[in-house]
């Protein structure tokens, strides 16, 4: 008896398992398909949002003059016949005769010529459409006028000047040539603070932002709507309520992807003034080329903000997107304020008519008088205007000049021969280069590239490091434990050549030993890239660093 009810006993069990498992199996099949169901109708909302936005509207315009452009030259070729081959032919020569006589860095001029080569009359059409700066003329030649005719608020102290000549020579010397072709000045009794996280400048912006009794100029490469800016976003509501002037100028991308197109009515309602940096227009216009990569915070003309931190959850390690995110930024009180309040300024007034050009100096002069400090600053500003390529001439000067050693921090590593050939010969007469790159990177295609010059460097003797909990964005240069820069400006050609950057350069001050304390404690972090590495990566990453490396001046 009792064998046939534990026989019936393990019937049931079997039974049930059998059942259960069954259950479990349509379980998993019905979750599938759901989420097959969810990622294909978030695919087509995606799409069809897209689709019919201003964003697909703008797309679509684009491509149709495109084509309209491709239908036109068509006709001329059916009309003129053999001809046509001729006047290409010529045109093309003509403009390979113009690049070899260009003032360009070699790499890039190989890169256009091989463009042109594989693709002779689209990219000989693309060579010129960039070239001749279709759109941008205009603003050209406004933003040239304004920083001329506002230059004459920089004026250099003497003894602002001495004292950088009793710091660093080289650094005084720099300093003059900044006040010659950038007409920025040195300045001296400015605090500085280091922030080595984005984290730590949002919390002190906080700060700084509700001691506002008079004016806040921000101006931003990214500004989306979440925690970060939305705290900032109530601040400044209030103070704008309380009468303090608010400015907020952001570039035109975020449009696209970080804000809605209406973004700066809505903002002008609540009673900020707000900007745009040349919004993306169904256009085609080479204007689009130059973005304002500038990360400017101006309080009342006392305190100022720069760095590579810009206002998204992201920079702040609220919402991870590529594992920790490094970032770094100051603050300064004093007399160097005015230069970043000039800078903002300039930016802004672009698109002001002439005849209603607001009077600058209203806003200068405001700085805490009784600051007293060690060491000097030079704020700098990187334009496209600009053929004097100042932000490489600043890192070239650092490198030549330095004695025992130059660390580095940057998201992004597209050289051109002259800051190769800089960090080469440092290395190669024995001064310590070591640099810091992502370890998770933000665009794969240009972290492949990066690694395509690693080998080059590394044979010179530089050090190479990659930051293994993340991403680092932080843009900074330290050498000799007596000069630094921190700022927006990238180790590419985009930073380099076609954005709006600024920095500050700093000689002496107490912040230096703060910036070298977060370096050696980034290594810890660190994973020194190797021969071996290098070798062991995949043939297809070694292929795509190749071809990327090759069209690098174009990204």
């Amino acid at each position: 008896m009792r064998s046939l009810v534990k026989t019936q006993n393990d019937k049931e069990f079997r039974k049930e398992q059998r059942s259960r498992r069954r259950d479990e199996r349509r379980g998993i099949r019905r979750e599938r398909r759901e989420r097959v169901t969810l990622l294909a109708s978030r695919w087509k909302s995606g799409f069809f949002n897209v689709f019919f936005s201003r964003f697909g509207l703008i797309i679509l315009m684009i491509i149709f003059q495109a084509l309209a452009m491709m239908t036109i030259w068509s006709f001329f070729e059916e009309l003129i016949g053999n001809y046509i081959l001729v006047v290409q032919t010529f045109f093309e020569i003509i403009v390979i005769i113009a690049l070899i006589n260009r003032p360009m860095d070699n790499s890039a001029k190989l890169s256009w010529l091989l463009l042109i080569t594989l693709i002779p009359l689209a990219g000989t059409l693309f060579y010129v459409w960039t070239s001749i700066e279709m759109g941008y003329g205009t603003i050209k030649k406004r933003l040239t006028k304004i920083t001329n005719d506002s230059s004459k608020l920089m004026v250099q102290s003497d003894a602002a000047m001495k004292k950088m000549e009793s710091i660093n020579f080289e650094s005084a010397a720099l300093g003059k040539y900044l006040e010659q072709y950038d007409s920025t000045a040195v300045f001296e009794n400015v605090s500085v603070k280091y922030f080595p996280l984005g984290q730590d400048k949002f919390l002190r912006m906080l700060e700084e932002l509700e001691k506002a009794e008079k004016f806040i100029f921000l101006e931003y490469f990214i500004v989306e709507e979440g925690y970060m800016w939305g705290r900032i976003l109530d601040v400044l509501e209030r103070k704008a309520k309380s009468g303090v002037e608010i400015r907020v100028m952001y570039d035109g991308t975020c449009e696209f992807s970080k804000l809605p197109h209406d973004y700066s009515k809505r903002l002008k309602n609540i009673g900020i003034q707000c900007r745009v940096w040349e919004r993306i227009k169904p256009v085609i216009t080479s204007s689009y080329n130059y973005r304002d990569h500038r990360k400017i915070l101006v309080i009342d003309g006392k305190t100022a903000f720069c760095g590579g931190v810009n206002l998204a959850d992201e920079y702040i390690n609220r919402v991870e997107k590529f594992g920790h995110w490094k970032d770094t930024a100051i603050m300064l009180r004093g007399s160097a304020v005015d230069s970043f309040t000039l800078m903002f300024l300039q930016m802004w007034n672009v698109k002001t008519p002439a005849k209603n050009m607001e009077d600058f100096s209203q806003y200068f002069n405001r700085y805490d008088k009784s600051i007293r400090a060690e060491g000097c600053i030079i704020p700098y500003a990187e334009s496209p205007l600009n053929n004097h390529k100042i932000a490489e001439r600043v890192y070239t000067d650092i490198l030549y000049s330095a004695k025992k050693y130059v660390y580095i921090m940057t998201p992004y590593l597209i050289l051109d021969g002259e800051l190769t050939a800089a960090l080469r010969f440092a290395a190669e007469r024995g001064v310590d280069v070591k640099m810091i790159l992502p370890g998770i990177p933000d665009k794969k295609a240009v972290w492949l590239l990066a690694k395509n010059q690693y080998s080059y460097l590394m044979e010179a003797g530089v050090k190479i490091y990659e930051y293994v909990p993340g991403f680092v964005h932080s843009k900074i240069f330290l050498s000799d434990d007596i000069k630094a820069v921190v700022g927006t400006i990238n180790l590419d050609y985009r930073s380099l050549y076609h954005h709006f950057e600024c920095a500050a350069y700093m000689a002496g001050t107490p912040c230096i030993d703060d910036i070298h304390k977060d370096f050696d404690k980034t290594f810890e972090y660190c994973e020194l890239i190797t021969p071996e590495k290098i070798k062991s990566e995949s043939i297809l990453t070694k292929l795509i660093g190749a071809v990327m490396r090759i069209i690098a001046p174009l990204l």
